[in-house]
């Protein structure tokens, strides 16, 4: 009886112990319930018969037993939702994603073609001699189309870096330029050839800025920048100024037999040269994505390519008008007082350059395949 009694007394306080503990620390009443004995039990199923025939209810009302979800899930920015939520499928949402090496290949349009040529021998005595650029004359332009190639690698999903061979043509010197008359004025003069080509290879920087902007178009086009620096082979061939101006010397009745009169149709032939110069260009555009590993790129963009530059070599040739002194007379007995030497004069100057910087407003797609 004894034994009985502690062990009552003992169960007694441990039981009287536990209630203030339910006290202290309890329980959110949608988890919890009790049972047929007053005990609350805590179950993290669905609601299930005690082992007495007791259902024990837990959160409310018995939850549907659970089913698998299968089938397609809802695209990136649907409203429709499987099992009370919004999924999304990452083949959709990183469908734009840069990854791995790349190369590309680009077309484009020269929208805009800026800078001219000009003499840099202007201020040389007796320039006025050799026909050329003394006004700044813009340089003419057919179609230019860019063509560049590209070699990269996307660094994360928005830094990819490439490096390109960008080349351009269809630029020439003007078919027309102002030179200098002697006396402070200009004539017109007219010019052939001098074809211009620049060939430039950069390392380019692009950045993926759709983290500030979003994607466009319904997640169609992903917006980006880019900046490259390099160095560009400017060439320009060979040209012939032409210049008809007849410049008077004296005075062909007042000259003596043989003395310079007068100077006529002057060409000069500029020799073209190469310059190897710093390049920049600025890119921005928007890249959507075609499947297949193949990313299309439209972009508006500006290069710099430095200066293009003669080599200075340059060969003049005129016709001389010498006085005859009288002696001279046409069929009808006219005297002519002056005549075309029997030789043309040649002169060749060096040193004496034509040069003008190049830039260009670019518009055009490129064509990335990623690996």
């Amino acid at each position: 009886m004894k034994k009985f009694g502690i062990s009552a007394a003992l169960f007694g306080f441990l039981f009287s112990g536990a209630a203030p503990a339910f006290a202290a620390y309890p329980a959110h009443q949608a988890y919890q319930a009790t049972n047929a004995q007053g005990q609350v039990v805590y179950l993290p199923g669905n609601s299930v018969p005690a082992t007495n025939g007791t259902v024990i209810v837990q959160n409310g009302a018995a939850a549907a037993n659970p089913t698998r979800i299968t089938g397609a899930l809802p695209r990136v920015g649907s409203t429709a939702t499987a099992a009370g939520r919004q999924y999304y499928q990452p083949a959709d949402y990183d469908r734009l994603a840069d990854s791995g090496l790349y190369i590309g290949v680009s077309a484009g349009y020269s929208a805009s073609v800026m800078g001219s040529i000009s003499a840099d021998y202007k201020n040389e005595k007796d320039a006025f001699f050799v026909p050329g650029a003394f006004k700044d004359a813009d340089f003419d332009t057919d179609t230019v189309i860019p063509l560049q190639l590209s070699v990269g690698a996307s660094i994360n999903n928005d830094i990819r870096i490439d490096f390109s061979y960008l080349r351009y043509s269809g630029l020439e010197y003007p078919g027309r330029v102002e030179s200098s008359n002697g006396a402070g004025g200009y004539v017109e003069t007219t010019v052939d050839g001098g074809s211009i080509t620049a060939n430039a290879t950069m390392l380019n920087v692009y950045y993926n800025i759709d983290t500030f902007t979003g994607y466009i178009a319904g997640g169609m086009l992903r917006p980006y920048v880019g900046a490259g620096v390099g160095i560009s082979l400017n060439t320009i061939s060979d040209y012939v100024v032409y210049d008809n101006t007849f410049y008077s010397e004296k005075e062909p009745d007042q000259a003596a037999a043989g003395q310079l009169t007068g100077i006529s149709d002057i060409y000069a032939y500029h020799n073209g040269g190469t310059e190897e110069q710093f390049a920049f260009m600025l890119e921005g555009g928007v890249t959507t994505d075609l499947n297949g590993g193949l990313k299309l790129d439209f972009f508006v963009r500006y290069a710099n390519l430095g200066k293009v530059k003669t080599s200075g070599s340059i060969i003049v040739s005129q016709t001389e008008w010498l006085g005859t002194g009288g002696n001279v007379t046409d069929a009808a007995g006219n005297i002519i007082w002056e005549e075309p030497a029997p030789y043309d004069s040649v002169f060749h100057y060096t040193n004496w350059y034509e040069s003008g910087r190049i830039g260009m407003v670019d518009v055009g797609a490129r064509l990335r395949l990623q690996f």
